[in-house]
């Protein structure tokens, strides 16, 4: 049995979407196990595959240069990988390869296309191409060890029996987010023919979803009452969700769950539609020509007007559900 040790320790979204493409690699490759590093609360996304093991950490353990060095002499010893994985290439998984390096160890990274996406989110740039999807560079990474690997890129329902509409209406950028007349008022609409489910997260988006809620009948807020493992069961359970470029996009392509995704200042061109979601369930401004102007939805708007979210008409939304 070969042991891969892996790594990504950044958003939950992006965390997320290691998830298939291990899952579809270990049953492609029967004589391999991975062995997953990320943040302690990511634990229950991997509960997907018996060869897929989990690894929590909390880098409050693991400061600094020296913290590093702890880490990758613990991962050296507890695992004893025959390949490394880096899902992540940023400062501290370049410090964890080269200790690993310098201990003879074969090191692969992604390649995460910076100048593509650099080029992409310019502005003047009008010549927009679809870039290669964030899956198929966590892919590519097991593929230059040598082993076979042919992503589906399909939904793997979990459930039969779905019924309701979930609804995450937030995003951590504002570049990503409808205004929140706009969602409210897509709420009010889609719950006169369907029962709707409110996703978030954190206190004041707690108390933006009870208020919905209290004001809109034949909705529910789960917003902070779920563990993550009730979360994820949750959405499987769902018919569709409705949600913003953000994580919970990829929480519903982890569980087979259709998406119909919002996007703003951001785009999927860049590489990031939810694992299996169908390209006919976007819902964007398609003619601004700043679009994007962001990979991440971090970065003022160009216009100054936020019109990719502004003119949006939820109306497409509707139709699609």
């Amino acid at each position: 049995m070969k042991t891969i040790l892996a790594y990504r320790f950044s958003a939950f979204g992006d965390v997320a979407m290691t998830v298939p493409v291990c899952v579809e690699f270990l049953e492609q490759n029967p004589d391999v196990q991975i062995i997953f590093i990320s943040r302690d609360n990511f634990k229950d996304l991997f509960d997907r595959h018996p060869r897929l093991i989990f690894k929590g950490i909390s880098f409050d353990d693991y400061k600094g240069v020296f913290g590093i060095r702890k880490l990758t002499r613990q991962l050296r010893r507890e695992f004893k990988p025959d390949y490394v994985a880096d899902l992540h290439d940023v400062i501290r998984t370049k410090m964890v390869n080269s200790i690993f390096k310098r201990h003879r160890y074969k090191v692969f990274k992604i390649n995460k296309g910076k100048e593509e996406k650099e080029k992409l989110t310019n502005v003047w740039n009008l010549d927009k191409k679809p870039l290669k999807r964030t899956v198929e560079r966590y892919a590519d990474v097991f593929r230059k060890m040598g082993f076979p690997l042919e992503l589906s890129h399909k939904l793997r329902p979990q459930t039969d029996e779905k019924c309701g509409v979930g609804f995450a209406p937030f995003a951590q950028h504002k570049g990503k987010m409808m205004p929140m007349e706009k969602s409210f008022e897509l709420a009010r609409v889609l719950a006169k023919s369907h029962k709707i489910y409110f996703f978030g997260g954190g206190k004041e988006e707690d108390e933006i979803l009870r208020k919905w809620e209290s004001q809109i009948p034949n909705t529910l807020s789960l917003s902070g009452k779920l563990s993550l493992k009730e979360e994820l069961q949750k959405i499987s359970e769902l018919e569709t969700m409705i949600s913003m470029d953000s994580a919970n996009m990829h929480l519903a392509s982890l569980m087979g769950t259709r998406c119909v995704s919002v996007w703003g200042s951001t785009h999927h061109f860049a590489g990031f539609l939810g694992y299996g979601q169908s390209e006919d369930d976007i819902v964007h401004v398609k003619d601004l020509s700043c679009r994007p102007c962001s990979v991440f939805g971090d970065k003022e708007c160009f216009r100054g007007d936020y019109a990719c979210l502004e003119e949006l008409n939820i109306q497409k939304i509707i139709d699609k559900i």
